[in-house]
């Protein structure tokens, strides 16, 4: 009989093997290392792997498929597979590739090419030799995104004879484009990336797509509470670093008005280069939604950041309450402005304070008195705001891209506490 500790022992060498080369390294590279020190490495791999999967990383194993591993990237379909709990990916070599791109097909159209590509179900290679009634209709990205007309965004999945699989878009007449050709990667129930033979033709996905609207930062701040840090962006000119950002990814961390209010004093005594500095504080060149801060703890870089200028901060998160923490002071993420991928907008409760305009000093020391009553503070912050403004609260805009998205759900902490007391009980049987 098998015992546990060598059951769990086999299935967490399996996953670890999966997630990345790294830690499956770390995990081979140890001969004598015991099944229940397997298991238990496996519960502090998962204390350090923050995301499920990352399609740039499991294809960037793979060159041939690195034209379709860059234009998911350029597309950022990348970011939104990655916060998907349960994808399949159809993937496209290089020749397949060449053979899309030569349509000329704007960015934006290609987009609903690829989110064509892209399942919202998992589909591992022997799920897809084992559907019922041998064939299958699934959903694609292309139909979750809204631009898809009627049922086209939709993949037609059938069993065919000599264990072949076809694929073909629901509305191409019944035709199956492309056939299954091998298994990439696959990690359980979580991700499943197959290639395929070739494009799957749509009509609807081809059609030109009109260039979405340019996000107007300042302008969507103004209208949400956020006017005064918008104005101060616009006087300074550090509003032209914010929008060359934003095509690229850009998270920004908003103060409320009543919170500039208070602050000003202090700004205002600020030289112009150090004003555009701690405005730039307030901005990470990167898409950051509320799940990736919360599965993304840690050191996170800014637009100021500049060399030996760290410019960062910490992200903490305790439950659903998100902080950024600098060495001199901590705010929290009150609400949620404007989440629409590229860029996304969170209102804050206090100014950031970069530790390289702000540093804590020593205050004078005071006389002993006698008393007993509690003593006072011994340190205080140079420059710091002398109050705060009250935390505005938008609990139902926090989750609303989340939820929309399906990674909703468990607390990584709880998670992990319970599978950490399940795995005990199971290595002390």
């Amino acid at each position: 009989m098998r015992q546990p500790h060598l059951t769990l022992y086999l299935y967490t060498n399996t996953i670890i093997s999966s997630l990345d080369p790294t830690h499956s390294y770390l995990l081979h590279s140890q001969p004598t290392m015991s099944p229940a020190t397997t298991a238990l490495f496996f519960l502090l791999l998962l204390f350090s792997t923050s995301n499920a999967h990352n399609i740039t990383r499991i294809l960037a194993k793979h060159p041939e498929f690195s034209t379709f591993n860059h234009y998911l990237t350029l597309t950022h379909l990348a970011s939104e597979i990655n916060r998907r709990e349960t994808i399949t990916v159809l993937a496209l070599n290089n020749a397949a590739m060449s053979s899309l791109l030569s349509k000329q097909l704007s960015l934006y159209t290609l987009k609903n090419v690829l989110s064509l590509h892209v399942l919202v179900d998992y589909f591992g290679s022997k799920k897809l030799h084992q559907i019922t009634n041998g064939t299958a209709l699934t959903s694609t990205m292309f139909q979750a995104s809204g631009a898809a007309p009627g049922s086209s965004g939709y993949i037609n999945i059938t069993d065919l004879k000599g264990g072949k699989v076809g694929f073909g878009a629901e509305n191409n007449d019944g035709n199956l484009d492309a056939v299954y050709v091998k298994s990439v990667a696959e990690i359980p129930y979580n991700i499943s990336v197959l290639q395929i033979s070739q494009v799957l033709n749509s009509a609807e996905a081809e059609a030109p797509t009109a260039e979405p609207s340019k996000l107007n930062l300042t302008e969507i701040m103004s209208k949400q509470g956020c006017k005064a840090f918008a104005d101060l962006l616009i006087a300074s000119g550090a509003d032209a670093t914010f929008n060359e950002n934003i095509d690229g990814g850009l998270t920004v961390f908003c103060p409320t008005d009543p919170v500039i209010k208070d602050f000003m004093p202090k700004y205002k005594n600020l030289t112009a280069s150090k004003k555009v500095s701690l405005l730039l504080y307030h901005g990470v060149p990167v898409y950051q939604s509320m799940q990736m801060l919360k599965s993304n703890n840690g050191i996170m870089n800014t637009l100021a950041t500049d060399g030996a200028n760290k410019y960062d901060f910490t992200i903490q998160n305790d439950g659903e309450v998100v902080t950024l923490e600098t060495k001199v002071m901590t705010a929290k993420i009150t609400g949620t402005l404007k989440d629409e991928e590229p860029l996304i907008v969170y209102k804050i409760n206090k100014v950031l304070l970069p530790r390289e305009l702000y540093k804590p000093v020593e205050a004078p020391a005071e006389s002993p008195k006698p008393s007993k009553s509690k003593s006072k503070s011994k340190h205080k912050i140079a420059d710091a705001p002398e109050s705060d403004a009250p935390a505005e609260s938008d609990p139902a805009d926090d989750q609303t891209a989340d939820n929309d998205n399906g990674v909703a759900g468990l607390d990584g902490r709880r998670l992990v506490m319970g599978m950490l007391s399940l795995c005990i009980g199971v290595l002390l049987m």
